[in-house]
């Protein structure tokens, strides 16, 4: 097994300290992956590329994953290398290997040559191309747009028929750029922009602002997880949680409805600031594009970056929704982002799309401080590695019912405004109303001999919550969905 791995050529326009140590970096990150994926396989810098090679073909499609899910390798050949004499020997081996493959077929034959020779790379091509010509009465040379194009690379005293070209992630090597962090929620958006951060060489960290239970955790942490392994797993990176229930309670109980958007978004910002600054990392990276959520206006963007000193970039600014779920699909993650769950608890009835600075500010004025600073010094933090034996856990399944027993209570957990606008109600069953940024210090209070179908518009905060109070030790919990 063989294959020579050419570095993406951006790389290649820099000078030549940078272009040593992009090559560098990108031999090690492929050595570190390979070796612990692997046996007994070597990786060589041969200075315009790299070869990886093993002398059997075990792992060759481990490998091969390997090297097309690695930033910073534009393509890699599969080869068969061997030694040659003279251009007559290479004709010969070429005959070998591509006999079978040109009956029937128009070819050309390509060649590129490194170090000193008695021949040209047209010569060669020429030579062989004519010989196999001879040799195989039913082929027919094609210069344009050949069915098969044989593909030679001559090294020294060393020949390489190229078997198969394996395009790669382009890029560059990771490590080379330096980090950020991604406020991941596990959805279309926020994993496209963190792949492509891995893709231009960034060392990408996650950082997830739980806002409903441990199912939705338990989600991100298996999507943070694929893409580091898939795409970056020659770098060690952090994934950080932070419970960021008590910070959107207070938004819900202090800020006026339509700003609220945009000042949950500047408590992240705000949060994800200080955990970079704690961790030397100089920029925030989000899924948001313009113009997608209310949030997202050029105005609401401005006064959400105004918050953090903290660099934030927005891969995906300008893109089409269309396009982020095609490369969700292309890399992976669109399965995971399918049945993330979407939260559904801080939704303004008229959210603002141009909000004012001097009403942000004054809003903010009533907010308590203290607990964004809480629930930033509390945040847990964890080597991504570590993931892997925890991803096996399922989040547990919650029983959803639709029709109502006798002895249970339907506990409506939506905001004071949502059941202000559409009251629950439902003929002889006791309904009770209890936010759910209050179930967590209230629950315990009701009559626990009782049972409680939890309810809100979508299903999805509902079926959290019940799995975070199973979590707490309530079992009288279930889920409504009429």
């Amino acid at each position: 097994m063989k294959f020579i791995v050419k570095p993406h050529p951006e790389i290649f326009v820099k000078s030549d300290s940078v272009r040593k140590r992009f090559t560098r970096a990108l031999e090690r990150n492929i050595r570190t992956i390979i070796q612990r994926r692997t046996d007994s396989v070597a990786v060589f810098n041969r200075r315009d590329h790299i070869e990886v090679a093993a002398n059997s073909d075990k792992y060759f499609a481990e490998v091969l994953e390997i090297l097309t899910h690695t930033p910073g390798i534009h393509h890699s050949l599969e080869v068969v290398q061997s030694e040659f004499t003279d251009m007559h020997n290479i004709y010969e081996q070429a005959l070998v290997q591509s006999r079978d493959l040109i009956v029937d077929k128009t070819f050309v034959v390509r060649v590129k040559r490194r170090g000193k020779h008695d021949f040209t790379s047209i010569d060669v091509e020429r030579y062989v191309g004519g010989g196999l010509n001879q040799a195989v009465e039913s082929a027919k040379v094609k210069l344009n747009k050949p069915d098969v194009t044989v593909n030679i690379e001559i090294d020294g005293d060393t020949l390489n028929q190229v078997v198969a070209r394996h395009k790669g992630l382009g890029g560059f090597p990771l490590g080379t750029q330096e980090d950020v962090l991604s406020l991941i929620s596990g959805g279309f958006d926020s994993g496209v922009s963190s792949y492509l951060h891995i893709k231009r060489g960034s060392k990408t960290h996650f950082c997830f602002f739980n806002l409903g239970g441990p199912a939705h955790e338990i989600g991100v942490k298996q999507v943070s997880h694929f893409i580091w392994n898939k795409y970056g797993s020659s770098a060690k990176v952090k994934f950080v949680a932070v419970d960021f229930e008590p910070v959107v309670a207070e938004i819900l109980e202090k800020v006026d409805d339509g700003q609220m958007g945009v000042v949950l978004k500047r408590m992240f910002m705000r949060a994800g600031g200080m955990i970079a600054e704690k961790f030397g990392i100089e920029a925030l990276v989000t899924g948001e594009a313009l113009g997608q959520v209310s949030s997202q206006t050029l105005t609401n963007l401005r006064l959400i970056d105004n918050v953090t000193d903290t660099l934030i970039l927005r891969p995906l600014i300008n893109w089409d929704k269309e396009d982020i779920i095609n490369v969700a699909r292309d890399i992976g993650t669109e399965d995971f982002a399918k049945v993330m769950p979407e939260y559904c608890g801080v939704i303004s009835k008229k959210p603002t799309v141009k909000a004012v600075k001097a009403k942000l500010e004054k809003e903010e004025l009533n907010f308590d401080f203290d607990i964004l600073e809480q629930v930033v010094m509390n945040a847990r933090v964890m080597d991504i590695r570590d993931i892997e034996a925890q991803s096996q856990e399922q989040a547990p399944e919650v029983e959803q019912v639709a029709e109502i027993a006798t002895n249970a209570v339907v506990l409506d957990i939506r905001s004071p405004d949502e059941q202000e606008t559409s009251p629950l109600k439902i003929a002889d069953v006791e309904v009770k109303h209890l936010p759910f940024y209050k179930l967590a210090t209230q629950f315990g209070d009701l009559d626990q001999a009782k049972e409680y179908l939890l309810y809100c518009d979508r299903g999805v905060m509902s079926r959290l919550q019940a799995l975070y109070l199973q979590d707490l030790g309530f079992n009288n919990v279930k889920v409504y969905r009429p």
